[in-house]
């Protein structure tokens, strides 16, 4: 009986350590000290971040499953386009770490109620999915999102402030 109750012990702390381990926040590093302007260039699959108008660095990106074109509703694969800010700071986001993006804005919402439909929501620049055992995707694969490594959005998101404005180019 005494046996019994000793690996119950363990067997519990061995969950609560995972469940320590997997809950821990995330350690966010960035090796620039802040971004006050990010800048997405879509054809050519770019994310470019600025401070005080020098470029501090550029990344790869992956878009929508149909980039190509500015985001008209909900479900269509496209990445939105024009001028936005960064709204929201997600660290226990299923893709790492993710910024979302202030889209719609009401004329989104408006063009697409005309239609019958919804403009969509949730854009994000983030990482790669948390639950993927391979964390590297070689193609557009988001509902409508920007994606990077989780190395990069970390670099990013470290350094990134709500209201960094985001322009998001064809």
């Amino acid at each position: 009986m005494k046996n019994h109750f000793v690996k119950i012990m363990f067997l519990i702390v061995i969950l609560l350590l995972v469940f320590y381990v997997l809950k821990k926040p995330k350690t966010i590093i960035s090796p620039f000290k802040s971004i006050d302007y990010i800048l997405v260039k879509k054809q050519k699959r770019v994310l470019e971040i600025y401070h005080q108008g020098k470029c501090l660095k550029s990344y790869g990106i992956y878009l929508g499953f149909s980039p190509i074109g500015p985001k008209e509703q909900e479900g269509d694969g496209k990445t939105p386009e024009g001028l936005y800010t960064i709204c929201y700071k997600n660290d226990n986001s299923k893709y790492h770490l993710s910024l979302k993006i202030d889209y719609p804005h009401e004329h989104h919402t408006a063009l697409a109620k005309e239609k019958g439909l919804s403009a969509g929501s949730n854009i994000m620049i983030h990482g790669q999915p948390n639950a993927w055992i391979f964390q590297t995707i070689k193609r557009d694969w988001t509902h409508g999102c920007i994606a990077v490594t989780n190395k990069e959005i970390e670099e990013i998101y470290g350094a990134t402030s709500v209201g960094t404005p985001i322009e998001i180019r064809p």
